[in-house]
């Protein structure tokens, strides 16, 4: 039987290989088409004409994420991208001169509740609920010059699809795609959005985002992997999660997110990419027309905290009357380290499916687990990051069970050099995995953003597949060794056995 699933594995891998290899000579004809060009402002633009429907697909991405944050500002970035969507001084007001001096009246209404909910010994509870009211109708007064979601509405009108964004501990990005007709648009919606944005409704998103905090909290795999990821980080701001402490949420003023829009959203700090039915000869005139004029502010440096090398194994044991849960894991170097695609490469072998190490071993033959699985880096890649592991006990078995199932594969994997069959399937699939990435116009946007900020050149991108086909058996079994150290990991549990003793 394992002589035959071999076969067949190699027939699939090299079933990929020939269908792929027209497609990967496809890739470096994209690559000669792509042009790029740095702004006298200093944004980075890259413009990818390709043919199909006349539709185009627009990434802004903005090199910042929460890993910029710092105490008492946790929650600044994921709060931005909400105010991205609010408007500007001419879209979304049905009253600039009016909305502003309420906006100016919220502010004030707030600073006094903050300063009542600060004081110590402790607030007055009387005084508190004045403030509270106050602000509330504060809040009424400038809703009554807001158009609710006229952004969302004018791009609905012209077509608009895909339209997001999302904030990591690394990037905050925006993306949507048009009519290729409508690429003016976009470019001068954007330049206006960084250039003349309002943080209206400030204090109303705020209460969403703390519903989303909460909602966090509810759930105990959230809870566990706050207190993991604060263990597991001494010191890089990777410990915090995205969306920020509840308390510093609550204490945030406008001004706050404001100089953080000055401090992180100048166009030296953004780079726009443009994939679909364009044409580079009218296309270029039109994006420095707008993208140009975004004021360039000044490129910010990176985060100077390094985390300090861990010398000891830890340890988090959260009790809830809850499902089990295991989750393991291990300082790894950044997406710039020549062993990355090793790094990758490992997870296939350990976690790439139904058929990998760790489900095969813990999920069918041990039955030792309900699900089980590995993520190449947790949470950011910019910097220095975590290699997950993550088990579900089955009904009747322990995390202790799953941790020593899972200790046993790794332990596999140091001492014995993976087999040419198994790692020229897990290469197949990394292939595969990235002609579906750049199959489409957004993809492949999203990915030269990327790959043009965490890497420092789109151009990596293209060396994608020659960086997956150089790792060898020995690049896999030698980054394990130096990473799956019991001094360089982090273990954190829910445990049900004791709760509500």
């Amino acid at each position: 039987m394992r002589r035959q699933s071999i076969g067949v594995l190699i027939g699939i891998a090299g079933l990929f290989v020939a269908q792929t290899a027209a497609q990967e000579q496809g890739f470096r004809d994209l690559e000669r088409r792509i042009e790029e060009r740095t702004l006298p402002n200093g944004l980075k633009v890259i413009l990818v004409p390709r043919t199909g429907a006349p539709v185009v697909s627009m990434v802004t991405y903005a090199d910042v994420g929460s890993v910029d944050e710092e105490q008492n500002r946790t929650g600044l970035a994921h709060i931005f991208e909400h105010m991205a969507f609010k408007g500007t001084t001419t879209i979304g007001t049905t009253n600039a001169a009016a909305e502003a001096q309420a906006l100016k009246k919220e502010d004030e209404a707030f600073l006094a509740l903050r300063a009542e909910r600060l004081r110590r010994p402790k607030p007055d509870p009387a005084r508190l609920k004045q403030l509270e009211s106050a602000l509330e109708s504060a809040k009424q007064e400038a809703a009554r010059s807001v158009d609710v979601g006229r952004l969302g509405q004018i791009l609905e009108q012209e077509g608009a699809a895909d339209l997001n964004a999302f904030t990591s501990f690394d990037q905050t990005v925006y993306v949507y795609s048009l009519p290729s007709n409508k690429l003016e648009l976009w470019a001068a919606l954007e330049y206006d959005r960084f250039t003349n944005p309002v943080l209206r409704e400030f204090y109303k998103e705020k209460d969403v985002i703390m519903e989303e905090r909460r909602m966090t909290e509810s759930q105990p795999t959230g809870r566990l992997l706050e207190d993991f990821l604060a263990v597991a980080y001494k010191g890089h701001m990777y410990r915090s999660y995205v969306i920020g402490h509840m308390s510093d949420l609550q204490g945030m003023r406008r001004s706050d997110a404001d100089a953080w829009f000055r401090k992180y959203y100048g166009a030296k700090n953004l780079t726009a990419v443009v994939v679909g039915d364009v044409k580079p000869a009218t296309a270029w005139p039109v994006l420095e027309k707008w993208l140009g004029r975004i004021p360039p502010g000044e490129k910010p440096g990176p985060v100077v905290t390094e985390e300090p090398p861990q010398r000891a194994e830890k340890r988090v044991i959260m009790e809830d009357p809850s499902q089990p849960f295991l989750v393991v894991g291990y300082h790894r170097p950044a997406i710039t380290d020549p062993d990355a695609r090793a790094y990758e490469a490992l997870s296939g072998i350990l976690a790439g499916g139904p058929s990998s190490r760790l489900y095969r071993a813990l999920v069918k033959e041990k039955q030792v687990a309900l699900d089980a699985g590995a993520i190449p880096s947790l949470g950011g890649d910019k910097y220095p990051g975590l290699f997950l592991f993550y088990a579900m006990p089955n009904r009747g078995r322990t995390n202790a069970e799953c941790e020593a199932a899972v200790d046993a594969e790794i332990d596999r994997m140091m001492k014995a050099p993976v087999a040419p069959e198994e790692l020229a399937g897990v290469k197949a699939r990394a292939k595969m995995s990235l002609v579906s990435r750049l199959g489409d116009n957004l993809g492949l946007a999203q990915e030269l953003a990327t790959t043009e900020n965490l890497r420092g050149n789109w151009r990596l991108l293209f060396r994608e597949l020659d960086e997956i086909d150089r790792v060898t058996a020995a690049d896999v079994q030698r980054v394990a060794q130096k990473t799956f150290l019991k001094s360089n990991r982090t273990v954190g549990l829910i445990e049900t056995s004791r709760a509500g003793k």
